[in-house]
């Protein structure tokens, strides 16, 4: 009598690495869509269709961060930047399971946070911005060039609530680090010389397509004013 088959174990899907081209070099993130897996999801989304691919970045704080991703930023030194979210109402599935999720009608998402890791935002790791509210985060991230523990969204020294959904990788932080120091102008602190996000792309072979009954790439909304309030706040 031949034995059943054994069923075999589910290999987990590695984390995707984003690869971000810049006008200063390139780095890679490993994107956390294991543990923060609607957050990275919503970003990995985003790249795969082109959303980030000619922005800039819109605000450098030394020895802090640098923030990306307001849809504004095509225009380096927009006044708006910092106040753009993605498409109202698109949609994209989650990188684990293929669970479909529609942003709402600004184009935010829902807090994935308390209810996962405390991931803290550490130098090197990529974190969601939001407006200092409940489910508005969208498509702006920061690169964390320091360890900004009072930008958790478990430290009680703060109001800010920033979700952390992945790291750089290699000697991402050494760019990242020379990018927030760059000299700037205007009242978000724009890099004078503007830095241009070239390309985001997924780096992953497995990667599943975006739906195609979105459109690939459109313009976001305008969120409501005093965006990114805790990050985009006078540092000094």
């Amino acid at each position: 009598m031949m034995d059943e088959p054994k069923d075999e174990p589910r290999r987990r899907r590695p984390n995707p690495t984003a690869v971000f081209e810049t006008s200063l070099g390139t780095f890679r993130a490993e994107i956390f869509a294991d543990r923060m897996p609607l957050t990275a999801s919503n970003f990995l989304d985003l790249a795969q269709r082109g959303f980030y691919d000619g922005l800039h970045v819109h605000r450098v704080v030394p020895k802090m961060a640098l923030v990306f991703g307001c849809p504004y930023s095509r225009d380096a030194f927009s006044p708006r930047a910092g106040q753009g979210f993605p498409p109202p109402g698109s949609r994209f599935a989650t990188w684990t399971d293929g669970r479909p999720v529609a942003r709402d009608g600004r184009g935010a998402i829902v807090d994935e946070f308390p209810m996962c890791p405390r991931l803290s935002n550490h130098a090197g790791t990529l974190a969601m911005c939001n407006l200092g509210e409940r489910d508005s985060c969208g498509s702006q991230f920061f690169v964390n060039v320091a360890h900004n523990l009072f930008l958790d969204f478990f430290d009680d020294s703060s109001p800010a609530a920033h979700p952390v959904f992945g790291r750089l990788l290699d000697d991402g932080l050494d760019l990242a680090k020379k990018i927030a120091e760059e000299a700037t102008v205007g009242p978000l602190d724009a890099p004078a010389t503007p830095v241009e996000v070239v390309a985001v792309t997924v780096d992953d072979p497995d990667a599943p397509p975006p739906d195609p009954s979105d459109d690939p790439v459109r313009m976001g909304r305008q969120g409501p004013g005093a965006a990114l309030r805790a990050l985009l706040a006078d540092d000094g």
